[in-house]
């Protein structure tokens, strides 16, 4: 292809992407380098004559709005929101090492920060969430495709029955079901023996549902994407590997993962992504006293009637950099097999 017809073929797709995410990501980096200017304070004396002068301390309105005015970006504070106790707390996590001679004790006061609250929970949900979805969707898909023809369309429907419904609506429907009313919450009463016994009110069987949802709402697209990778596999090699005495667990592993570990590369991009960006769970079980996410702190900081933009510019800018440092490893595995395919 020539320069001149590739440059006019990704020409819209370049446009794209520079109007919808390079820029948005200048606007975020900018904007979480700077503060709002807080408000203009004087203090006013009134008189009367029979009580006496008193002194108030009223917002300038014009002053703060001539400074909002001048500098509309607010005040420069380079790292300084990055480092505050809402982030990454340096200062706070000098003193808790410095007064802790344990790694666990230095861990559970770590636990108190905010930040490193949501940081734990959402790297825990990553790393958790991600290689079981992979696993689970390659299982679903082997099942499938040993079925007989005439069942695989019935089953891939239920399959696919996670993907179809609305992550919060799914979520919703999941949370009534641990309900100590619902199905599931009901059970685990009986099986408890306690009346009390209540799913929603531990933090660890909170995680636990959490992940077990994130699971249940990625197979689909793990198992989509191997089912269609299964459908490529050479029936030779399989056929050969049946002739060489092969079990159905060595076929598996020696001739049809090799033959899709392109694509659980590519599944792992995109749980990876996903995963750390985990938020509709948690909002649809309503656990946010249990669990924080990076995404449910960007939402909290632009949610109500003072919303710090600064402090969420922030966030995201380290949630940004934290997928990066996640796929980073699967970028160069994959860049090192392409220099090695060439």
């Amino acid at each position: 292809m020539r320069h001149k017809t590739f440059l006019w073929f990704f020409l819209p797709t370049g446009l794209a992407m520079l109007l919808f995410i390079a820029m948005p990501i200048v606007s975020v980096v900018t904007q979480s380098i700077f503060a709002p200017h807080p408000a203009v304070l004087i203090e006013v004396e009134s008189c009367t004559p029979l009580v006496g002068c008193t002194t108030e301390t009223t917002v300038d309105q014009e002053a703060t709005a001539t400074l909002r005015a001048e500098s509309p970006m607010g005040r420069f504070v380079g790292l300084g929101i990055y480092f505050d106790r809402g982030h990454l707390a340096i200062q706070e996590v000098g003193q808790i090492w410095a007064t802790n001679d344990t790694w666990d004790g230095f861990f559970s006061e770590l636990g108190n920060l905010p930040f490193y609250r949501a940081m734990a929970f959402t790297l825990s949900f990553t790393f958790i969430v991600t290689p079981l979805t992979i696993l689970l969707g390659l299982v679903i898909a082997l099942a499938v495709n040993s079925l007989h023809r005439h069942l695989k369309g019935l089953m891939i429907f239920f399959s696919l029955l996670p993907m179809i419904v609305t992550p919060l609506i799914g979520s919703l429907i999941l949370f009534w079901m641990i309900d100590s009313r619902g199905v599931i919450g009901n059970a685990l009463v009986n099986l408890a023996g306690d009346p009390d016994f209540s799913l929603k009110a531990s933090t660890g069987l909170m995680w636990v549902a959490l992940m077990v949802y994130g699971i249940w709402s990625s197979a689909p697209f793990a198992f989509v994407v191997f089912y269609a990778g299964l459908q490529t596999l050479p029936k030779d090699q399989i056929e050969a590997a049946q002739i060489d005495g092969a079990t159905r667990w060595q076929q598996v592993k020696f001739v049809v993962v090799p033959h899709l570990m392109p694509l659980v590369t590519f599944v792992a991009l995109i749980q990876l992504m996903d995963n750390f960006k985990v938020f509709e769970p948690i909002i649809g079980f309503s656990a946010g006293a249990h669990a924080q996410s990076l995404s449910t702190f960007i939402f909290n900081d632009m949610n109500g009637e003072t919303r710090q933009l600064s402090s969420a510019a922030a966030t995201s800018v380290i949630t940004i950099i934290g997928i990066a440092i996640l796929l980073s490893p699967v970028l160069v595995r994959t860049w090192r097999d392409f220099k090695g395919a060439r």
